[in-house]
Order: C-alpha cells, then sequence, then structure tokens
C-alpha cells in the first residue's frame, strides 16, 4: 500500500465493529440456549476464526448482510471437532476458547498460524492446570494446544500479568467447575467478558481488581449490538490530531472504562477531541467523537493506564512523534508479546522514516517535533503496526509503501478506504 502525504483530513466515519465483542458473543452465544442476532459484528479475519472453530465444534452460525444468528446449544451443547481448530492469527480465539474446552467430556487441539505458534500459552496453561484441566502444549508454552476431558475445581488464580485474555479463559472454565472461580490482577484489564456474560446470564460479583463467577449458570440467547472498535478508532484519532486542517467526526465508538486510556492518553496531550451523544449499548457505553488538529505536549504513560491502551500504544507512540517535547511510555512489556514485537517493530520502522525513538524493555522514550521522510515500511503481519505505520506516513514529506499490508483484514478491512476517503473530501 502507498501512502501519500495528507494536508488536512475531514469527513465522517463509521467505525467497525469492537473486536473483543465480536469474538465473545458468537463464542458467550454458543455456549447459551437459544438464538443469539449480533448487529455490527466485526468481519475481520480473527472473528471469522472464531465462527468457523464454533462451527466446528457443531454450533450452527448464520452469517447475513447485516446480523448474524448463533443458534446456541447450552453450557454443555457443544460437539467433538472432526478435525484440529484453527485460530489463525487470533490470540483471543485461542486462549478464550481453550477455556471453553477445558470443560468439554471431549479432546481438542488447537493451533493457528506462525504468529499464533510463537506467543506464549504458559500463561493460560499454568491457571487451567490449577484447576485440574488436561491441557499440554508444545514446549509446555506454545500451540498446538491439546485439551482433553477432566474434572474442573475453582480456584482463587492472581494472574501475574493484567491480561484480559488470561482473566477470560479462567473465568470460562469456571463456568464448568465444581465451587466458585476467582481471578484478581494487578491492574484492571478490560471486562468485555465479564460484562457480556452477565447479560447472558452468568453469575458474577466484581470486588476491586478481583472477579468471581459461579459455575454452571443458565446461560440464554440475547440480541447483542456490538459497539464500534476504540483500538480502530484510536488510529483516525491520531491521524486527526497531527495532520493540520483536519476535522474528523468518528460514530459509534465504544468508550468503557476498562479500554478509553487512549482516549484519556491523547486528551492528556492536549488533543481537541469532544465526546457527544453518549449512550449505552447492551451495557457498554458508546459515544461519536470530533476530532480536531492539536497542538500536543509530551507526556509520561505508565501504570494503570497502560493495560487500558495496551492495544493502541503503537498508534499513540506515532502521535508522541508530533508532540512538542519527549513523550515515555512504561510498564508495557506486554507489548513485546503481541502478534509481533511491538516495541522493537515501531522503533525500528519509525526510525526508517527519520524519527527519534529509543526502545526501553517495557517501552520507548520518543522524541517529538519530528520531521519524517517516506520509505519502504514492513508491518511483519501485524495488523496495528501496519495501520500505525500508514498514520505516521500522512505526515512525511514523501510517499510511503507499506509491505505486507493486507494483514489489516484481521480488525479493520476497510481501513485504507476510510483512509483515502477522508484524505481527498473536500
Amino acid at each position: 500500500m502507498i501512502i501519500q502525504p495528507a494536508s488536512h483530513l475531514k469527513g465522517t466515519l463509521s467505525i467497525p465493529g469492537d473486536k473483543s465483542i465480536s469474538h465473545r458473543s458468537i463464542m458467550f452465544g454458543s455456549i447459551a440456549k437459544g438464538t443469539t442476532k449480533i448487529h455490527n459484528f466485526l468481519m475481520g479475519d480473527d472473528c471469522l476464526s472464531t465462527i468457523e472453530c464454533f462451527r466446528k465444534l457443531g454450533i450452527d452460525i448464520e452469517m447475513h448482510n447485516d446480523h448474524i444468528l448463533v443458534h446456541g446449544k447450552g453450557l454443555h451443547g457443544l460437539e467433538p471437532a472432526a478435525e484440529i481448530l484453527d485460530c489463525g492469527n487470533s490470540g483471543t480465539t485461542t486462549r478464550l476458547i481453550s477455556g471453553i474446552l477445558a470443560g468439554q467430556p471431549f479432546t481438542s487441539t488447537l493451533t493457528g498460524d506462525a504468529s499464533i505458534q510463537k506467543r506464549p500459552m504458559k500463561r493460560i496453561i499454568e491457571p487451567l492446570r490449577q484447576m485440574h484441566a488436561a491441557i499440554e502444549g508444545k514446549d509446555d508454552n506454545f500451540c498446538p494446544l491439546t485439551i482433553s476431558p477432566s474434572t474442573l475445581e475453582g480456584i482463587c488464580y492472581t494472574s501475574p500479568v493484567a491480561s484480559a485474555q488470561v482473566k477470560s479463559c479462567v473465568l470460562l472454565a469456571g463456568l464448568y467447575a465444581n465451587t466458585p472461580t476467582t481471578v484478581c490482577e494487578p491492574a484492571l484489564s478490560r471486562d468485555h467478558t465479564e460484562r457480556m456474560l452477565s447479560a447472558f446470564g452468568a453469575i458474577i460479583e466484581r470486588k476491586d481488581k478481583c472477579v468471581t463467577i459461579y459455575p454452571n449458570p443458565e446461560l440464554e440467547a440475547m440480541e447483542v449490538v456490538v459497539p464500534g472498535d476504540i483500538s480502530s478508532a484510536a488510529f483516525f484519532m491520531v491521524a486527526g490530531l497531527i495532520v493540520p486542517n483536519s476535522k474528523l467526526i468518528l460514530q459509534n465508538v465504544g468508550i468503557n472504562p476498562t479500554r478509553r486510556g487512549i482516549l484519556d492518553a491523547l486528551l492528556a496531550m492536549g488533543g481537541r477531541i469532544t465526546c457527544f451523544n453518549e449512550r449505552e449499548l447492551c451495557g457498554e457505553p458508546v459515544c461519536d467523537m470530533i476530532i480536531e488538529s492539536s497542538d500536543l505536549h509530551g507526556i509520561t504513560i505508565e501504570g494503570d493506564i497502560i493495560p487500558t491502551m495496551i492495544d493502541e500504544i503503537p498508534a499513540f507512540a506515532v502521535a508522541a512523534l508530533f508532540a512538542h517535547g519527549t513523550t515515555i511510555i512504561k510498564d508495557a512489556k506486554e507489548l513485546r508479546v503481541k502478534e509481533s514485537n511491538r516495541i522493537d517493530t515501531m522503533c525500528h520502522e519509525l526510525g526508517k522514516m527519520g524519527a527519534v525513538i529509543r526502545p526501553l524493555e517495557d517501552g520507548m522514550i520518543i522524541e517529538g517535533n519530528a520531521t519524517l521522510h517516506g520509505a519502504i515500511l514492513e508491518s511483519y503481519d501485524d495488523h496495528r503496526i501496519a495501520m500505525s505505520l500508514a498514520v505516521a506516513a500522512l505526515k512525511a514529506t514523501t510517499p510511503s509503501q507499506i509491505l505486507n499490508s493486507e494483514c489489516i483484514r484481521i480488525s479493520y478491512p476497510h481501513f485504507f478506504e476510510h483512509l483515502k476517503a477522508v484524505s481527498t473530501e473536500a
């Protein structure tokens, strides 16, 4: 993909459905009784991997132009898959479905693409084994994973990382345990699992940074409206702030408190972002946003805000390049085990364009007031890297080329179309 420098950005965009919530709507609909109807589902590759996995587990899922129907069979209605379950590039699919499969009376094997086979799975293997799950992985840490029948016991698990995928995996296994299961985290990770499972009928209690789930609930089908994904909105939030003479309206953006760190961080930098038309969709807070060109200043982000914006840090790093002063990102070591090592990839690729950005073990130091030139950039088959580099390229002095940019299909299939639309609008 060739990205031309932009003189301004104007227009209105409807943000695609939230990836995390789309995944969960399929999973929870499959283990609920009755037909769940899903609106604004994200038709990205990751979420389609979740659909295919549950189809192989015996769930009838209908895909229509404007909605999806999941014909759930209840908590104990899944059937053995006739083949290995392919999770594609999706860490969410791999880790969450492992919790569900740990409670099944049949054996399943999970795998994924080359990236998934390098991502750490010990973080779910260990707590599942504490629940007496029978789970094996390559080198005890990687896919393929084989999960065999067992009798699960509820535990109180203190997670060493603030990870919604780890928390959700353990809570989903807790649905099939013989006693309640509690997960405590060092900081609050995104809480879509707790919100949506409660809506489906699960019994969940939350206290501080701990959440408890009670086993064997009657989950009932429901209608789900998926909010727009703030992780996808983040690219246009940053683009609208850094490109001069810009004004963008972003519609239907989810602003869940455990996900809105990117919004709070950009506001703290002096970003002109106005939220309006605030409302709720299926228990999730949503708003529309006006984004206007801004005079940003560098800040330090660390601590509890990091889990609330971990997927948006590559986009945030681009904003920091065009702020006055230095921006420091700390406590974000989790970036090293995403689809790519996002600390090293962002530093290396932005460095090709002339950015002054230094990697830390758990973050980056970014010098502002950057002047970037075009370059040939590599996505590392990481959708968030590809889109972050595209936003940076809007501010370069010459065009840039992004290699292997088709990976954006994972979360934002129409990203380049949307980018072109707001770059050329009068």
